[in-house]
């Protein structure tokens, strides 16, 4: 390591990863010298320590202080963070940024005023991917107060004399490929998680009544890549354990008493199903019960102590033989770690390397009163008890195998999880470093009318490891004297019957075994505090309704997102990372992309997830203005040119297409009531402008629409698609009976079903729709009311009468500067919003697309559009006048290409809407 020149004592700044970490670092390193001074930082978590030191033979005067995990948050820009300001999807490739977040902004102001008085940043995080990554979020921070630091990496494993004066005087350079890889990674968890978390939480929290979770209204239905996988094995063994269905079996059974005891044989067949069977061939042995030994086989036997610990297998057997959770398990063991009695908690290598000195590790145990005499006959060559650890075949290159760093017989302040810990990590390491168990095995084989029955005994030789690894056993039956050829009658000879028995429930022991993450215990603790599952007082995990519903929606898609295949993928880019051979950059694109494309098909399958969660939950009733349904992107607006427009299922079951930007946009373009589903794709429409235009997969009631056409349907709602134009107009004709909006008079089910329909109507209602002649198409009512209006509608007076109300219109006079002047009749009930122009009344003569001339069908049609339109009041789009207006003059053309009804609800004027109404306030 190269120092650089100059004379005088470099001012060393040090940071830690945690304050116990950096007042450990300061501790130790100032012993030599005394005299360590502390302040205050900026943070008052964090302080500021400060003393002299010597690197490699250098006078350096050392501050040490400290920040507390992460120092960066990484997140969205501020326009993709709110919930409904983005189509989900968008979230795959939303600008993301790294910044310090507010309540880390007084740690950040301590770097950079200590950095600024310094010439050297010496990084103390964890050796990990992980602290590489906080290291690098640091020199960010220093390196922008002071860009000529010279930046040092200590690497350490334990928090002990020995370690920390031997990283500080052999410092290296931070790890960039490490860093890259923990970004990569946060960045896919980001943005996955994000996405499916906004799909499955707006499209199914408020949809269903979610008993699991309570009555708690801001529950969040997340979604993890790693936390979703732990959840698919609790899913799976459930299912297995469901699908069980339990057989009976029969077994024989035989045993012999003797004067050396009593031996046990089992049948060599097991068991059979078959009870006929089992009967026939027990009556032989009953019939000839003399047995014949026919071998007795004695061999030695080996038991090995266990590899070196890791994480993951320290999590495990602490649940094994303590019920510890495993969050529980890593808070005790990183305080035992800071304390300086253990190494570093989190490591997947379980093999130490030849440099350790693992007898003064075993030394230091010497004097503990429980196993301080098996460690002093570890130490002794004449017991010929020592054996160097087996390789485990794992290391992850940053840290060794945990082990004890200090000796303690208990200290005042540790609670009983504590002292079991770090027994535990005591007595695993002696027990790794010992000889195995030997014993001796006895197998005797015998004949019984044909079949064969053997028995096993074993006997303990030397019990070595297993002296001080009390949490291991190794039991066994002494058998009596056996030879070759000797006869006996067994003592008893049984029939027996069972049971097969289902699996049984994955306990948290076993989720640890699925994977080498050492964070494992945060994606179980995820599932329980997001009541995707529950765990029992033996640590076994059961899903909840809610967790069963997810993995079953997403494994209905065929898309085994529950799976662990994914992530193992992604963690095998990581690795590659962190070792060059692979880009950031590179790992980023592939791994969003394929993504992405899960996530397009989980979204245009999402009637799979409302069906698993229909399997499990009612269907929620809350009110429209609390329920948000998931947010799909069709096409920009072209009405303000500023959001987009979105599909979006009401309550009521109808699908709306409709601007973001509500309500200071109201572009929106109402999808017939025949729908019974409909989904936008990824397919963009290759005419229809302003683009991107997805297209919509429909999906049409078969009762509402002409046998000649399909119920699924492909189509575009730019203007472009001439096939959903009439299905649109056709469906809604066709349905009116069981669709139509009454008004606010009117009867009304829960579900927007008038009272009183009949199936008969829909069926009948569809010969007008499909009697046209001469490739006409007809000027229908977009909501499907049968309008009663004729050219007679007025009373004697001449007065005009409204259809629904029959209560006398009112004339006034359009303001605008279209329409200045003119006059048309307007119902007096607001609610109603029924209208007319006073010319087509007078007239009844169509001029619009779809006219047979003068009077007829066709001009009763176009006043009842008229008349329905204003039923759906004046909030329908803002839409503006254009071709394919009919006669009256009430139809607008939207930015989609589809007429919009509605009119202004001030002055009735249906060619502006109240916000911008000229009579607004007079």
């Amino acid at each position: 390591m190269h120092h650089g020149g100059g004379g005088g004592a470099i001012r060393v700044l040090n940071v830690a990863e945690k304050p116990s970490v950096a007042k450990s670092v300061a501790e130790i390193l100032s012993r030599p010298s005394g005299g360590m001074r502390s302040r205050e930082g900026r943070s008052r978590y964090n302080r500021v320590f400060e003393f002299d030191y010597s690197i490699g033979g250098r006078a350096c005067h050392m501050l040490v202080t400290s920040v507390t995990g992460h120092l960066m948050e990484l997140e969205f820009d501020d326009r993709f963070r709110r919930w409904h300001s983005c189509d989900p999807a968008d979230l795959f490739h939303a600008p993301v940024r790294k910044s310090v977040p507010q309540d880390k902004q007084d740690i950040k102001r301590t770097l950079e005023e200590e950095a600024r008085k310094c010439q050297w940043l010496v990084l103390w995080l964890d050796c990990d991917r992980e602290g590489e990554n906080i290291a690098y979020e640091v020199i960010d921070i220093c390196a922008g107060a002071n860009s000529r630091l010279n930046i040092w990496r200590a690497r350490f494993s334990a928090l002990i004399d020995r370690e920390i004066h031997e990283a500080v005087q052999h410092l290296d350079r931070p790890n960039k490929l490490f860093a890259d890889a923990v970004d990569a990674r946060q960045e896919i968890d980001l943005r996955i998680g994000a996405s499916f978390t906004r799909f499955q939480t707006m499209l199914l929290k408020d949809a269903f009544v979610l008993d699991d979770t309570g009555d708690d209204r801001n529950i969040i239905l997340s979604y993890g890549p790693c936390q979703f996988p732990t959840l698919g094995f609790i899913v799976e063994r459930f299912w297995e354990i469901q699908a069980h269905e339990p057989e009976e079996f029969w077994t024989i059974n035989c045993s012999h008493t003797s004067d050396e005891g009593t031996a046990s044989f089992g049948w060599i067949r097991g068991h059979l199903f078959d009870y006929s069977s089992a009967v026939v061939i027990y009556e032989m042995c009953v019939e000839e019960p003399m047995a014949t030994v026919q071998n007795v086989r004695n061999q030695e036997k080996l038991k090995y102590p266990p590899y070196p610990l890791s994480t993951i297998e320290l999590q495990k057997r602490a649940s094994r033989y303590f019920r510890m959770s495993s969050e529980h398990t890593m808070k005790v063991a990183e305080e035992l770690y800071q304390a300086g009695f253990i190494s570093y908690p989190r490591t997947e290598t379980d093999n130490f390397s030849p440099n350790t000195d693992l007898h003064s590790i075993v030394h230091e145990q010497v004097a503990h009163p429980n196993w301080g005499t098996y460690a002093q006959r570890l130490l002794d060559p004449e017991a010929r008890l020592w054996r160097n650890p087996s390789n485990g075949g794992h290391d992850d290159k940053a840290h060794p195998p945990i082990h004890p760093t200090k000796f303690s017989a208990g200290e005042t302040n540790w609670t009983d999880n504590h002292k079991k810990l770090y027994e535990l990590v005591v007595r695993h390491f002696l027990a790794c470093c010992s000889q195995p168990a030997v014993g001796a095995e006895t197998t005797v084989e015998i004949d019984i009318a044909g079949e064969q029955f053997n028995a096993s005994g074993r006997v303990v030789l030397a019990k070595n490891y297993l002296d001080v690894y009390r949490f291991d056993s190794w039991g066994g039956t002494l058998l009596p004297t056996y030879i070759i050829g000797q006869q006996f009658v067994p003592t008893t000879l049984t029939l027996d019957s069972g049971m097969t028995r289902p699996p049984p429930l994955l306990a948290e022991a076993d989720l640890l075994g699925i994977g080498t993450d050492a964070t494992m215990h945060d994606h179980i603790k995820k599932l329980l505090d997001r009541c995707y599952a529950t765990k029992d007082a033996n640590t076994r995990f059961s899903p909840t309704n809610l967790g069963e519903a997810l993995v079953m929606g997403y494994d209905e898609m065929g898309y085994e997102l529950w799976k662990p295949y994914l992530r193992s993928m992604m963690e095998a880019d990581m690795k590659s990372v962190s070792i060059g051979t692979k880009s950031k950059s590179e790992v980023l694109e592939n791994c969003l992309q394929q993504m992405k494309a899960c996530f397009l098909d989980a979204r245009a399958n999402k009637v799979k997830l409302f069906d698993a969660m229909g399997t499990f939950f009612a269907r929620s009733s809350r009110p429209v203005n609390e329920t948000q349904n998931s947010i799909e992107t069709v096409r920009p607006c072209a009405a303000c040119n500023e959001s987009e427009m979105f599909l979006k299922q009401r309550p009521t079951g109808e699908f709306m297409v409709g601007c973001r930007g509500f309500p200071q946009c109201r572009n929106v373009v109402w999808l017939p009531r025949s729908l019974s589903g409909a989904a936008v794709t990824d397919q963009v429409c290759p005419t229809c402008a302003p683009g991107p235009v997805y297209k919509i997969q429909f999906k049409f009631r078969r009762r509402d629409i002409p046998p000649n056409f399909d119920v699924d349907h492909l189509g575009c709602i730019g203007g472009c698609d001439d096939i959903l134009k009439e299905l649109m107009e056709l469906s809604r004709f066709g349905s009116h009976s069981q669709t139509a909006t009454p008004a606010r008079n009117q009867s009304q089910t829960a579900s927007g079903v008038r009272q009183g329909s009949s199936r008969q109507d829909l069926h009948t209602s569809f010969h007008p729709a499909v009697q046209f002649t001469n490739g006409q198409t007809p000027v229908v009512n977009p909501q499907g009311f049968r309008s009663t209006h004729t050219q007679s509608s007025g009373n004697a007076s001449g007065q005009v009468q409204c259809t629904s109300c029959r209560e006398p219109c009112v004339l006034r006079t359009a303001n605008t500067e279209a329409n200045r002047g003119r006059k048309f009749y307007k119902c007096q009930n607001l609610a109603c919003g029924f209208f007319a122009w006073e010319d087509d009344v007078e007239n009844s003569a169509p001029r619009g697309r779809g006219g047979r001339g003068r009077g007829g069908r066709s001009s009763s049609r176009q006043s009842s559009a008229s008349a329905s339109a204003g039923r759906r009041g004046g909030t329908q789009g803002r839409g503006r006048r254009g071709r394919g207006r009919n006669a009256d003059g009430m139809m607008f053309v939207a930015a989609t290409g589809e007429p919009v009804y509605g009119s202004c609800f001030i002055c009735g004027d249906p060619t502006h809407f109240a916000n911008v109404c000229p009579n607004l306030g007079r």
